[in-house]
């Protein structure tokens, strides 16, 4: 099964957060697709990735930046797989597709929109349901990651 990671965002927005872990997925040598929920959200998520660091780059590309199957990171708002990505991210309340054929995944929310955790309470007691080993991150005051579940 795979295992499927849940991101509760409190003290930095997704453009923050992305980057460090899509750098990770690099390192270990795995492709990523990033689902959002829309192609403007597509375009600020690409925007972000361009400008989060002076000293750093991650290659990424979306369907306007052609040759999706080579891109190591795809922004898409399509429940579509071109680069054989073995993790899927999905941002945004973005419903992606069967995660069956990842090797992770990882769902980021806003914990501050109540819309939003609702929903992702909702999808994390779906996926354990089904299977799927979860585990769920929260920001603690200082930014730090804690696992509590």
């Amino acid at each position: 099964m795979t295992e499927i990671l849940f991101y509760h965002l409190q003290s930095q927005p997704v453009e923050r957060v992305l980057p460090q872990l899509l750098g990770k997925c690099l390192e270990r040598g795995w492709n990523v697709v990033v689902q959002a929920s829309s192609e403007e959200r597509v375009q600020a998520l690409d925007d972000a990735l361009w400008t989060y660091s002076a000293e750093s780059f991650l290659p990424h590309g979306t369907v306007r930046d052609g040759a999706v199957e080579t891109q190591p990171i795809f922004l898409t708002p399509e429940d579509i797989n071109p680069n054989k990505a073995k993790v899927r991210v999905l941002v945004d309340g973005a419903s992606g597709p069967d995660l069956a054929g990842y090797t992770r995944a990882i769902v980021m929310f806003d914990g501050n929109l109540t819309d939003a955790l609702a929903t992702e309470r909702e999808r994390w007691k779906a996926l354990k349901a089904a299977g799927h080993q979860v585990t769920y991150w929260q920001q603690d005051g200082d930014g730090r990651w804690v696992k509590k579940a």
